[in-house]
């Protein structure tokens, strides 16, 4: 080749280079998705406001639950009137207006129970003091005159009726007595438990909208989270600029250690060819300068042996005459083409150290990972100083919420009613240790009693079973008499104290069973409040919780209850733009653009220097393809002597022994000796020359076809990644920033969609506002008034059987005792 270097880029080529550039342009776009998220990139925030819950109260399914539910069918019967939304407007703006008959109206149930409870006040103890008269007169009372046989049938009557009526007193007394005992432990805690809540209430208002820089509480909680993603981020950070230069380097290793590999092999190619030739262009000079030499001692060598073999003395020589007379040099190597052309121009190759640029190359390519570190370390700090600026305007969240303008009246409200329910509770207290005490005692009464009945009918019966005769003294039957008659005395002794204490309870309990609890529990209530006018002005809910004036109680309660915030029940969107405050441009834009203005070139990778290229091009043009190197290979396959001198030299010492001339058989074996001579000195070198030479033909035979072709597409290739190295690992940079910029972005979402809904559902929740209302009614309703009601339900049976059992136990008297005259 004669033109100039440019001239190798042949049309060949730069096909090949080009299906070489649209490998390196499509083989990474199977990588530019973006990595998957990890599970380590969903975050986790903290719980922030579980500590201020209102635990949730239920009704807890008792034993006593039947009694329960009978007491207030009882009362259901007793007050059958709606909630008596008139009176109760009257009462509460003009108490003067209320008028007597409109409470004995409403009230006809109870007004009733209490006229039978005042006749029975009165009746029962003047009964009693009128049978202690009759008594004391012996008037009434006292012995059986007479016996008859119909006794004993009316006997064993009244014992059953008064078994069973002591029977339904004991198991009344009973569950008096448990439900006096519920009461005085549910009272207790109860009690405790509506300052706790409401301190409770007023603690999580008020934690909501603390924003000082130390609290640990409500809306800064929430802002101090942002601590998660901002750890995340800046330990993602940390790792940014080595994982960008690992995944250039990942991707683009393929394609640059081809190059290398391929130049590594050119270079290879070079040498070993300029090895090869030099082998090529010496041997055959060696060659031609043996046959050369070769050529007048052989000529000698066959004149004397054919003119050996024609001598007439010689037997049987003429056998082998004709192999001397052919005895000649073969294979003429001044004839095959000379490679000194290729030399000289190949001559002081290579100029270049092919091996030091593919290591520089190499280490240059390896050391992008480093490089990356580098050259991203300030965009890096950058953004750390970003991210401190980005926690300054997230507290930016906290310090405008306007939530203390309005919870402060909430927060007002239950501090006075936890102020005003300290002093009334603690008299309720009081009172219900009066009321305990009292029932403790009348319930002992009642078992006594009982026990004044079963000890007297035991002593009665056993003491009749022992009587031979009705009109014989008996003590036992006596006894047993006594014994009911302290029983009769204590209740009629005790009886009033008994009804009082049944229809205070009853009062007391029963109206708050239909008049608050039964009301509560169907949100009547709720109506009535909500109700405009209902309500002074004092006692505006609406106006002093704050709510939206489209709003009422009933309507609040069932937001609160469903989980809604203070932020959609007060509508505080009206007056604080929370999406506004929570887009996330506003704290992403500066980060985002440093990330996306940041460029750096980190693929600069010198593959092949100048003078290598040129090295190559000048291989290329050398002319190593164009030596025939058929003609070697064809003068390769003559030998160096047409005739095998060891096999006429084995000839001529067969034909010694056949000799019967001595003179002729030692020229022969003289003849023999000069041919192995020649051919271990001489011959069988030149047979070693020409072995060697054939290993170089066949490298140089196998290289000459693709020389042409190899060296441009090496040459092509280099260039190609030279060249779209850099703008390869350009396009990488951008792909993984960009990655790393939506995962970061993703942080931030994650975080401020957090924030929002809980600011708005969580942090702000009305939910325990709902939940206290709830846990009221189950300790008034279900943990105070239901054994409360039981209690004096119970207290009040045992108090009505009293007056069956005295006069069972009156009239039983009389047969324990002797009788005065005995008929027949």
């Amino acid at each position: 080749l004669t033109g100039p270097p440019s001239s190798l880029l042949t049309t060949e080529a730069m096909q090949a280079a080009g299906l070489l550039l649209t490998w390196v342009l499509l083989r990474p776009a199977s990588t530019q998705q973006c990595h998957p998220s990890s599970p380590g990139s969903i975050l986790r925030f903290t719980d922030t406001h579980a500590e201020i819950r209102v635990p949730a109260l239920h009704r807890v399914p008792s034993s006593l639950d039947p009694l329960y539910s009978l007491v207030r069918h009882y009362l259901d019967l007793i007050q059958q009137n709606p909630l008596p939304t008139e009176l109760l407007r009257a009462a509460l703006n003009d108490p003067s207006s209320v008028r007597t008959s409109q409470v004995v109206q409403y009230e006809l149930g109870y007004v009733i129970c209490a006229a039978v409870s005042l006749l029975f006040t009165v009746t029962v103890p003047v009964a009693g003091l009128c049978f202690c008269y009759c008594r004391s007169q012996q008037r009434c009372g006292g012995r059986l005159r007479a016996h008859r046989r119909s006794l004993g049938c009316r006997r064993r009557c009244l014992l059953i009726c008064l078994s069973i009526t002591s029977l339904i007193i004991l198991t009344s007394a009973i569950c008096a007595l448990v439900t006096n005992q519920r009461v005085k432990e549910q009272m207790e805690p109860g009690l405790g438990a509506v300052p706790d809540t409401l301190r409770t209430l007023r603690q999580h208002i008020a934690n909501v909208p603390q924003v000082a820089p130390l609290s640990l509480q409500g809306v800064q909680m929430v802002v101090d989270q942002f601590e998660v993603p901002r750890q995340q981020i800046i330990s993602d950070l940390a790792g940014i600029s080595r994982s960008v230069g690992l995944s250039i380097h990942a991707q683009l290793k393929a394609m640059t250690y081809t190059a290398l590999a391929d130049l590594k092999d050119r270079a290879g190619d070079l040498q070993t060819s300029l090895h090869h030739l030099q082998i090529l262009d010496k041997t055959v000079r060696v060659l031609t300068a043996a046959r050369a030499e070769l050529e007048p001692v052989l000529r000698e060598q066959r004149q004397r042996v054919v003119a050996l073999l024609d001598d007439p003395r010689c037997t049987s020589c003429a056998s082998i005459l004709g192999r001397a007379q052919s005895l000649e040099l073969g294979a003429d190597y001044s004839k095959v083409p000379s490679v000194e052309k290729v030399l000289k121009t190949l001559a002081g190759l290579p100029r270049s150290d092919f091996a030091e640029m593919i290591r520089q190359g190499n280490g240059t390519f390896n050391s992008i990972p480093e490089l990356a570190v580098e050259r991203m370390a300030q965009v890096i700090q950058e953004l750390r100083e970003e991210m401190t600026k980005v926690s300054e305007k997230v507290q930016s969240i906290a310090d405008g919420f306007p939530l203390p303008d309005y919870t402060w009246h909430v927060s007002e409200a239950l501090l006075k009613a936890e102020n005003r329910s300290q002093p009334f509770l603690r008299e309720v207290e009081r009172f219900e240790w009066y009321r305990w005490i009292m029932g403790m005692a009348l319930c002992s009464i009642i078992l006594l009693i009982t026990a004044c009945n079963v000890v007297g009918m035991a002593l009665g019966t056993y003491g009749l079973s022992k009587r031979e005769d009705p009109s014989d003294y008996e003590c036992r039957g006596e006894a047993g008499a006594k014994f009911l008659m302290v029983g009769v005395g204590l209740g009629f002794l005790f009886s009033w104290l008994l009804i009082l204490l049944v229809f205070a309870t009853f009062l007391v309990g029963g109206n708050i069973q239909t008049l608050v609890c039964r009301n509560w529990v169907n949100q009547e209530i709720y109506k009535f409040i909500d109700t405009p006018g209902n309500l002074p002005p004092s006692m505006n809910l609406t106006r002093q919780l704050n709510l939206r004036r489209d709003s009422n109680l009933s309507t609040t309660y069932r937001e609160c209850k469903s989980g809604a915030g203070l932020w959609e029940v007060l509508q505080l969107e009206k007056s604080y733009n929370l999406d506004e405050h929570l887009k996330t441009p506003k704290y992403t834009a500066n980060f985002q653009k440093r990330l996306g203005d940041f460029t750096t070139h980190l693929g600069d990778v010198r593959l092949l220097r100048s003078e290598g290229r040129q090295d190559l091009e000048t291989f290329a043009r050398s002319g190593v393809d164009e030596v025939d190197y058929g003609r070697f290979q064809e003068e390769m396959k003559i030998p160096v002597v047409q005739t095998s001198l060891p096999g006429l030299a084995r000839s001529l010492e067969g034909l010694q022994k056949m000799q019967r001339n001595g003179t002729v058989a030692g020229r022969l074996a003289t003849e023999a000796q000069a041919l192995w001579q020649m051919q271990n000195s001489t011959v069988q070198t030149q047979e070693a020359l020409v072995v060697k030479l054939g290993e170089s033909i066949r490298f140089l035979s196998q290289l000459a076809p693709h020389l042409q072709e190899r060296v441009k597409t090496t040459l092509a290739t280099t260039a190609s990644v030279e060249a779209q190295l850099p703008l390869q690992a350009q396009q990488i940079l951008r792909q993984e920033i960009g990655c790393f910029t939506r995962k970061e972005l993703r942080y931030f979402a994650q975080y401020l969609h957090w924030v929002g809904h809980t600011l708005r559902e969580d942090v702000a929740s009305c939910q325990p506002l709902a939940t206290a209302l709830d846990n009221g009614r189950v300790i008034l309703c279900d943990r105070i008034a239901d054994p409360w009601n039981a209690f004096w339900f119970s207290l009040g049976c045992c108090t009505f059987f009293l007056i069956p059992n005295i006069i069972f136990a009156i009239r039983l008297t009389k047969h324990f005792r002797p009788i005065r005259n005995r008929l027949m």
